[in-house]
C-alpha cells in the first residue's frame, strides 16, 4: 500500500497485491517495481532484527507481470472482497515460483518494465516457458530487488 498497491489477498504465506486498477498500466509498472524493493529492504530490516532467533535468513520470492485482468468484487456474503482473474495474474504467480530455480527475490516480465519505463539490460534475461502459455515471456531475474534503479525520491525512475 506503501507503493500505491491493493493487498488483495493474503494466502498462506503469499501475498497478491495489484497495480495499475484505475487503469494507468505505467504507474502501476512503476509502483509494483517500488513495492518489490520496498518489500526487499524491509525483509533485510526483519532478519536484522530476528538474526539472533533465525537459523538461516527468511527469503522472499515476487514475480510481477502486467497486463488485461478481470478486476471486480468476488465472493461471497461478508467474504466478499475487490480481486483480479486472468492470464496476468496466473503468469505473475509463474513468474513468482520462477524466484526459487533462481535462487533470486524478483522476476519482472519485460512488459512491466516497458511500462514503467525503467531499464532492465543490467539484469540477466530469460526467455522463460510459462506453464499454461504457448509463448514465452522475456523476463529479468533480479537477485536482490534492491538493485532497483532509483530516482532522487526513492522511487523507481521512469525515463524523460
Amino acid at each position: 500500500e506503501e507503493a500505491g498497491g491493493y493487498l488483495d489477498k493474503v494466502i498462506g504465506d503469499g501475498v497478491m497485491a495489484l497495480f495499475g486498477v484505475d487503469g494507468d498500466a505505467d504507474l502501476g509498472a512503476r509502483q509494483s517495481l517500488d513495492a518489490a524493493r520496498l518489500m526487499s529492504k524491509r525483509l533485510d530490516e526483519l532478519n536484522q532484527a530476528l538474526e539472533a532467533e533465525l537459523e538461516e535468513p527468511l527469503r522472499i520470492g515476487i514475480g510481477i507481470h502486467a497486463g488485461p485482468a478481470i478486476i471486480g468484487e468476488m465472493g461471497y456474503g461478508r467474504a466478499t472482497s475487490l480481486t483480479a482473474v486472468g492470464d496476468a495474474v496466473n503468469t505473475a504467480s509463474r513468474l513468482e515460483a520462477m524466484t526459487k530455480e533462481h535462487r533470486a527475490q524478483l522476476v519482472v516480465s519485460d512488459t512491466v518494465a516497458n511500462h514503467a519505463g525503467v531499464d532492465l539490460s543490467r539484469f540477466p534475461s530469460h526467455q522463460l516457458d510459462v506453464r499454461g502459455r504457448s509463448e514465452t515471456i522475456n523476463a529479468h531475474v533480479i537477485i536482490n530487488a534492491q538493485e532497483l534503479q532509483l530516482g532522487d525520491d526513492n522511487r523507481i525512475k521512469k525515463p524523460v
